[in-house]
């Protein structure tokens, strides 16, 4: 019999070499389920860190809101004199 890689793996004892088969997918399901993981807490983290930022802008809003307000009151009042 040659010794092609086809023959040498014909003689290979497969049972012999699942179990680091499996350790290495077992780790290989462990990286991606912890990359999953910080994938979901930085989608969280933006979540929040958006929404703080949509809450700041519409105070920020309504401030503006008020000082333009009283800047036309004291245009109109200095207007009239």
């Amino acid at each position: 019999m040659p010794d092609t890689p086809d023959a040498i793996l014909d003689t290979v004892d497969t049972a012999a070499h699942t179990a680091p088969d499996v350790a290495s997918d077992t780790a290989a399901v462990d990286r991606i389920d912890a990359a999953i993981a910080r994938i979901e807490a930085a989608i969280t983290a933006r979540a929040r860190s958006g929404d703080a930022l949509a809450k700041r802008h519409a105070a920020l809003k309504a401030r503006m809101a008020e000082a333009v307000a009283a800047l036309d009151d004291v245009i109109t009042r200095g207007s009239t004199n």
